[in-house]
């Protein structure tokens, strides 16, 4: 039996991080290679659908290629915050792309694996499976949309991560406080801080790996001490780069910056008039 994969990758990794584990390229990958074994399945290919602009995903898209994996960058809704472009774009990329190779070499597959729980897809399940096809849906149990679980052979085939979800050695919320203090530097001496500057200096200024800085961005994010913008610049080739504001409105970040919270407050507002 030959099967394909479509993969909604960030509907996956963030049903996950909700459960307490952040999905990792390389336990995916292996994970699609054991489910393929289980069902007793060749898999032809696998393509993943994600918007790779996302902080999540720095140069997870390059491990993904290395690995055979035929990735879709999809930049939509969360490619910058406070913006609205391309809503349920990665969704509606998956489903043209997979009713394209349905429609154009239909005798190649005889099962499509679809990687989500987003009820969206119902219309495409129905397709496939009009054509003949067998279609196996795998979601996160507890984040599947109740139309797609008639059409989930298993619910349980992704709860193996969460079972060896490994435990960090790594306190991220120890470093919050000095993490605030150095973007809050950062916004009082730059024009702006690029995404790229903020982790080089919290690298450095604490003493970690630019992974556990990774981590430490992302509960910042999560806590929302910190936001993530679009800034133009029309220095830059592409015309605009990605940066990192505090929010200041946050008890966190005014106790953090003390005495520096309006000079702070004064550069951002000056940020934000300036486009």
């Amino acid at each position: 039996m030959r099967a394909i994969a479509f993969v909604d990758y960030e509907n996956i990794w963030l049903s996950l991080l909700e459960r307490g584990y952040e999905l990792t390229p390389e336990r995916l990958v292996s994970l699609l290679q054991h489910y393929a074994v289980q069902i007793n399945a060749d898999m032809s290919a696998i393509f993943l659908y994600a918007n790779f602009d996302r902080e999540e995903f720095w140069r997870t898209q390059t491990l993904f290629e290395k690995t055979d994996v035929f990735t879709r960058h999809v930049f939509g809704k969360n490619n910058y915050t406070h913006t609205d472009l391309r809503r349920n774009a990665a969704d509606s990329e998956l489903m043209l792309e997979a009713q394209e190779i349905l429609l154009t070499r239909p005798e190649t597959f005889d099962v499509f694996l679809l990687f989500t729980g987003d009820g969206d897809f119902l219309p495409l399940v129905r397709k496939i499976r009009a054509w003949g096809k067998q279609v196996k849906v795998v979601g996160v149990d507890g984040s599947v949309h109740h139309a797609l679980q008639p059409y989930c052979e298993n619910l349980d085939v992704l709860k193996q991560l969460l079972q060896d979800a490994p435990g960090s050695d790594y306190d991220y919320t120890a470093d919050l406080g000095r993490a605030i203090q150095v973007l809050g530097r950062l916004q009082l001496r730059l024009a702006y801080v690029a995404s790229t500057r903020a982790r080089a200096a919290l690298s450095q200024e604490l003493g970690r790996s630019m992974p556990r800085v990774k981590e430490l961005i992302r509960y910042a994010l999560r806590e929302k001490v910190v936001q993530e913008r679009e800034y133009p610049d029309s220095s830059l080739k592409i015309g605009r780069t990605k940066i990192y504001v505090l929010t200041l409105d946050d008890p966190r970040v005014k106790e953090t910056l003390g005495q520096d919270w309006e000079e702070v407050r004064r550069k951002q507002e000056k940020l934000t008039s300036g486009h």
